[in-house]
């Protein structure tokens, strides 16, 4: 079910809203989980037994690894939890990438499984080992509730496109919270807000690539998928964000961000403090540190960097272009910390445009399904293939879609938001903010029932 249905919007979303505000209190988080496997249901089907599987099995392990004294003994329950975790993981999104790279190596044929990867494992899997791992250090005590934890690792808002939230993070609130008027009101907002990003912003850059995919290619109609793409995926996944962070504030949840402008930073460091702030920080908390993280040779350092952006590359898919992705940043990450992070600090308006161009080139190996269509797209960017500059199809395009990019860039800065900083205190910007948001949703609604194209690029990860 995606939040941007007219199914999700008008019929799931006041059922849920509803049944849990007028229940009592001691059964609001099973209102909660109830409504998240129906949801989860609704799109899935029989894999919802693998969300119920991941749910149980994390409680019981989390309680022996809770319970044992000895060290030994915790880390032995530790590895049996991340093993079967990841293991689930490995099964449903990575059997039949290494089944092809086998046959590829060895010249054979081994039959490819039929497995369907549930929506959002790679989310709710890394929310587990989170989980595990704080239990296993002490930074909490496993949850002894089932139906607590279950509704931590289930939470419709964000189970199938994260942000991954850590137990420790929302605990508490899963043991009492009061959602209030304030909360709420900013929660509704913030989903409009959202909502406004996916449906009025994404989906039409996704419909403008789609048109420019089915023109004649030139160099700037690659160019022009490419910065397309980029802010797509970014007003795609930071909407999705702040519709899940909404929805955690409506029922009492404080989610972190997931997004911080990361198109106005200087150095793709920054950009990655930025970007899906929680996938680069569980990497960090979970694989870079204990690797030794910078506190070690320079050698090991650089070992611990390609390793966790060759793992964050392959987490965003079964496909060698997310792991060239990947790498491509680990290299210029390493390039900025060792050889020109003092000129990028110094040069604010080139070490920008040098972040954008970076950016820009790595979502275009993003966005290549194969490594022929890799190398095609890096050497049309380039101006390297013997294709035209520019022809009439692309000139129109990109003036039919002036406006929209314009918007796009204007919205992926802080600048409307500064704005709105400064004025919001007066009465009749509160006023007027209602109003906008009321007409926004209008919009939206009509948007959906006539439109079809509709996904949620992050989906598929």
């Amino acid at each position: 079910m995606l939040f941007s249905s007219i199914t999700f919007l008008y019929y799931y979303l006041p059922l849920v809203t509803i049944s849990y505000f007028i229940s009592p209190k001691k059964y609001k988080n099973l209102i909660l989980l109830i409504f998240s496997l129906i949801f989860y249901f609704y799109g899935e089907g029989k894999l919802t037994i693998i969300l119920l599987f991941t749910c149980i099995f994390n409680f019981l392990i989390a309680k022996q690894i809770d319970k044992q004294t000895n060290m030994k003994k915790r880390k032995q329950c530790l590895i049996i939890g991340l093993i079967i975790n990841i293991g689930i993981l490995i099964y449903y999104k990575y059997t039949n990438f290494l089944i092809e790279n086998i046959n590829n190596i060895f010249n054979i044929n081994i039959k490819y499984l039929s497995v369907i990867m549930p929506l959002g494992i790679s989310f709710f899997t890394f929310q587990t080992i989170s989980y595990l791992i704080d239990v296993y250090k002490k930074d909490v005590k496993a949850s002894k509730n089932i139906v607590n934890l279950s509704t931590y690792i289930s939470l419709f808002p964000q189970l199938v496109a994260g942000p991954i939230v850590r137990y420790k993070t929302i605990n508490e609130e899963l043991e009492k919270r009061q959602p209030n008027i304030e909360k709420i009101s900013y929660g509704i907002s913030r989903f409009i807000i959202g909502l406004s990003k996916k449906v009025l912003i994404a989906n039409n850059l996704g419909l403008l690539i789609d048109n420019l995919n089915n023109i004649n290619t030139t160099t700037l109609s690659t160019i022009l998928i490419s910065i397309s793409f980029t802010l797509q995926i970014y007003f795609d996944f930071s909407g999705y964000s702040d519709m899940a962070i909404g929805l955690g504030k409506i029922f009492g949840f404080d989610f972190l961000e997931n997004f911080n402008y990361p198109f106005i930073s200087k150095s793709i460091t920054e950009f990655w403090r930025r970007w899906h702030i929680s996938l680069s920080s569980f990497f960090k908390d979970y694989i870079y540190i204990p690797l030794g993280g910078s506190k070690c040779s320079k050698l090991k350092w650089v070992r611990n960097i390609l390793i966790v952006w060759s793992l964050t590359g392959l987490w965003h898919g079964a496909q060698w272009n997310f792991i060239i992705w990947g790498l491509f940043f680990a290299i210029i990450l390493l390039i900025e910390k060792l050889l020109i992070k003092k000129h990028l600090e110094n040069k604010k308006i080139l070490s920008h445009i040098y972040t954008i161009v970076i950016v820009l080139i790595s979502f275009t190996i993003f966005n290549s399904n194969t490594l022929n269509e890799l190398i095609t797209n890096l050497k049309n960017i380039t101006g390297l293939s013997n294709i035209d500059l520019i022809n009439k199809e692309t000139i129109y395009y990109l003036k039919s879609n002036l406006v929209l990019l314009a918007i796009s860039i204007i919205g992926s800065t802080p600048l409307l938001k500064n704005i709105y900083l400064k004025i919001k205190d007066k009465k009749i910007i509160k006023v007027l903010e209602v109003i906008i948001l009321f007409i926004l949703l209008i919009i939206i609604t009509a948007q959906l029932v006539n439109s079809s194209f509709n996904p949620f690029l992050y989906f598929r990860f």
